[in-house]
C-alpha cells in the first residue's frame, strides 16, 4: 500500500493521498481508487503481459479523448473518462519495475451493474454501445494503435490452440478436457466467417470499445439510464460485430445453465440498430447471427488455451477456474446453436 501511495501521488498534483481500495473485478489490469485531498480518482497499472506496448494504450485513450471533445456537446450522450496528467505533465508515470500507470476521471455519481434488471436497461445498453460507434464513426481507424494484435481475430486463436496442443501440457487430459477439445473442432469450420467477410471487403474495420461488457457500461444510480461506457484498453480498429457479440454474450447470459435470452437479445439489437441506423450497411446485417455465435465460442478458445497453458492471462482462484470458464462459454455458444432460427428470424423483423 506504502507503493501505491508513492505512485498515486505522482497523480494527485500535491495534495495529500489517502485512502486506496481495489476497483472493479478486472480479470486484466490492476484498478484502484485513490482518494486524494478532496478529490477521487482512478489509478490503474496497464498489465504488460497483456498489453506488450502500454504507452499505445494511454496514447489511443488520448486520442479518443480529443476526438470526443471535439464532438458537439449537445450530441455527445455518454461521459467517456479522461485521462489525467501525471504531475510532471507526462500522460503516464513509469514506476522502478517498469511498470506503467496511469490516472483516470472517476465519473461519479454512477454503477456498474453485474445483471440486467429489467428492459429498459438492456435497451440503454444497445443505445450506449451504438452511440459509442456513433460517436466514434468520424474517427479514422488508422490513427489508433493495435494495443492488441490478434484481438478478435479468431482464426488466430485458433492456430494458437494448435500450436499449444503440440507441446507438453501442464494439465490433466480428462474427460472436461477432451469436451473443449471435441466442442471446438465441431466449430472449426465457422472460426473464420467474420475474418473472412473482412477480407472479402464485406466488413469493415471500425473503432471498436474492443471489451463492451454489462459492468463497463455506468448506470445513473437508482435509474435506468446509462451515463458513461469505460475501460477503454482495447479501443482500436476492429469490427463492430464484435463488440455487438460481446455484449450481447455478457448481457443475454443467463446462468446458471448457460442459456442465451432471446427476448433480452431481441430488445438490446433494436435499440442498437436504431441508433446504429446512420452508419450500418446491408452487409453488416448479414453477419450479426454469426457474431452473436462467435464470440462466446472465441471467449471459450482463448479461456480453454489459457487453462492448457497454465493461467498465464486471465486471473482465477484456482487452477481449474479458466476450463470451466470455458466450458460455460462453449455450453452458451451450443444454445445460441439451438436458437439458431428465432435469432434469425429477430434480426430480420429489426432490418
Amino acid at each position: 500500500m506504502n507503493k501505491l501511495q508513492g505512485i498515486a501521488g505522482h497523480f494527485a498534483g500535491g495534495q495529500y493521498v489517502g485512502n486506496i481500495r481495489p476497483l472493479g473485478n478486472g480479470l486484466i489490469n490492476d484498478t484502484f481508487l485513490v482518494n486524494a485531498g478532496d478529490t477521487q480518482f482512478v489509478l490503474q497499472g496497464i498489465n504488460s503481459r497483456v498489453f506488450p506496448q502500454p504507452e499505445q494504450v494511454v496514447t489511443n485513450l488520448q486520442q479518443l479523448n480529443r476526438h470526443i471533445a471535439q464532438q458537439d456537446p449537445a450530441n455527445v450522450r455518454l461521459l467517456i473518462p479522461s485521462l489525467l496528467p501525471a504531475n510532471d505533465g507526462e500522460a503516464f508515470y513509469r514506476d522502478g519495475d517498469g511498470q506503467i500507470w496511469r490516472a483516470l476521471e472517476l465519473i461519479s455519481p454512477a454503477e456498474s451493474r453485474e445483471q440486467l434488471g429489467n428492459q429498459a436497461e438492456a435497451s440503454q445498453v444497445g443505445f450506449a454501445l451504438a452511440h459509442f460507434h456513433r460517436l466514434c464513426g468520424t474517427l479514422a481507424p488508422e490513427l489508433l494503435h493495435d494495443t492488441l494484435p490478434g484481438f478478435h481475430i479468431a482464426p488466430a486463436y485458433y492456430q494458437s490452440y494448435l500450436d499449444i496442443l503440440d507441446r507438453p501440457l501442464p494439465v490433466t487430459l480428462d474427460d472436461e478436457f477432451r469436451q473443449c477439445q471435441q466442442f471446438i473442432e465441431g466449430f472449426r469450420e465457422r472460426i473464420a466467417m467474420l475474418e473472412q467477410a473482412k477480407q472479402r471487403g464485406e466488413l469493415q474495420e471500425r473503432v471498436i470499445h474492443g471489451d463492451p461488457k454489462l459492468n463497463n457500461f455506468l448506470f445513473e444510480p437508482g435509474s435506468d439510464r446509462i451515463i458513461s461506457l469505460i475501460d477503454l484498453d482495447t479501443v482500436k480498429p476492429g469490427l463492430v460485430h464484435y463488440d455487438i457479440g460481446d455484449c450481447l454474450r455478457s448481457c443475454c447470459h443467463i446462468r446458471p445453465g448457460n442459456q442465451f435470452d432471446v427476448p433480452r437479445c431481441k430488445t438490446i439489437l433494436a435499440s442498437y440498430l436504431a441508433e446504429a441506423g446512420q452508419f450500418f450497411e446491408p452487409a453488416d446485417y448479414d453477419y450479426l447471427y454469426a457474431a452473436i455465435q462467435l464470440i462466446p465460442f472465441e471467449l471459450g478458445l482463448r479461456f480453454f488455451s489459457d487453462y492448457l497453458q497454465g493461467n498465464r492471462y486471465f486471473k482465477v482462484n484456482q487452477p481449474r477456474e479458466n476450463l470451466q470458464r470455458a466450458m460455460d462459454q462453449f455450453a452458451l455458444c451450443e444454445n445460441i446453436a439451438r436458437q439458431e432460427t428465432e435469432l434469425r428470424h429477430v434480426i430480420a423483423s429489426i432490418v
